[in-house]
């Protein structure tokens, strides 16, 4: 166990030598963190996992010997540790990250392309993923396997008036992937519109929200810009873009913005809570779910300063509790809410 105050070591597995170089520099330059050792494959990785006993390990998905799907199914059995995963931004290397998300991993980040190897702004949000990583309290469970992405039906969407109906917005990060399951999977078919920040690298929203329509009463889908907020629908925020709520004559929508990041992500749940409150005010539930750092924090008490209701995931059932703490600090939070019971509040609540 690692004692305060001590670095965060971290394994990077990857094949390309010169994605293990970079990463080696850029986690290097944060002083909570020791990259303790490099390995080109999960044979050589298994060694210095049991030798270094990492904290944390960032895992490619494509390697030779053995896949890291493979692997990881393997380490989260013999050796449970925190692993993020690093993958390709294709359509194929989402669908295996949303597998690697089914089999324990903690959270999946796109691997600049190009021949450069660009990292940007994906130091920083590597280096704020490895952190919650650490402090995790408890793996996640797999995610569900009720369903697959593609093994779905059509659902009904309830086209009732939505004057008188509230608009639900959810932001979550660390953990929230598996949060999101346990809510969504409970809605029934007519419950109110909702909105979805979570955060997720490009390619890979569209991917976690076809899965969830696979396995949810109700329809859910990656949003796009100009989806109208329907009864019986959730909208997921699309990877490395902003959400926000509008509204007009005919109802509410959303607008899909590019920009800068906000509080350190793009999407940003800040954002969209802030349009909530503007677009909404107490027309609007909003709810803040596991994850690390204070996005969302901001917006919430806005929402709650405009007339929303607001809910805050307890810190008992929070992979990493964060985001709710600062939203909690901040005075922004009506209630505070164990995962199992948000879908039965927000219900209450809308």
């Amino acid at each position: 166990m690692r004692l305060p105050g001590e670095k965060i070591k971290v394994l990077i597995v990857d094949d390309s030598a010169l994605v293990r170089s970079i990463l080696t520099r850029e986690l290097s330059s944060d002083p909570q963190l020791e990259v303790v050792g490099t390995a080109p494959d999960p044979y050589i990785a298994r060694d210095m996992i049991v030798k270094l006993k990492p904290d944390v390990i960032t895992l490619d998905i494509e390697m030779p010997r053995m896949d890291g799907l493979t692997f990881l199914k393997k380490l989260m059995h013999h050796y449970p540790l925190p692993v993020i995963i690093i993958s390709s931004i294709s359509e194929a290397g989402s669908e295996t990250a949303m597998k690697a998300l089914e089999n324990g991993a903690v959270e999946v980040m796109c691997k600049p392309g190009g021949s450069s190897f660009s990292v940007g702004d994906m130091s920083l949000e590597l280096i704020d993923k490895i952190k919650a990583a650490a402090s995790i309290r408890a793996l996640p469970k797999p995610l569900s396997t009720l369903g697959t992405p593609g093994a779905r039906h059509e659902k009904n969407i309830a086209h009732f008036s939505l004057r008188s109906r509230k608009m639900v917005l959810i932001g979550a990060s660390t953990g929230g992937t598996i949060a999101l399951e346990s809510i969504l999977s409970e809605m029934p078919e007519d419950c109110p519109p909702i909105a979805i920040v979570q955060h997720m690298p490009e390619h890979f929203t569209l991917s976690f929200a076809n899965r969830l329509n696979g396995i949810c009463a109700i329809a859910v889908k990656e949003a796009e810009d100009g989806d109208r907020m329907l009864p019986g629908r959730a909208l997921v925020g699309r990877g490395n873009i902003h959400m926000l709520l509008r509204h007009d004559a005919k109802g509410y929508f959303v607008q899909l913005k590019q920009g800068p990041l906000v509080s350190r992500h793009r999407p940003s749940v800040d954002m969209l809570f802030k349009s909530g409150a503007s677009a909404a005010g107490k027309n609007a539930v909003g709810v803040i779910l596991t994850g690390m750092g204070a996005d969302g924090a901001d917006g919430m008490k806005e929402m709650h300063d405009s007339g929303a209701v607001t809910v805050a995931e307890d810190e008992k059932t929070c992979i990493v509790y964060g985001m709710p703490k600062e939203a909690v600090a901040r005075g922004g939070v009506d209630h505070i809410v164990p995962l199992q019971n948000i879908t039965k509040k927000i219900i209450e609540l809308a």
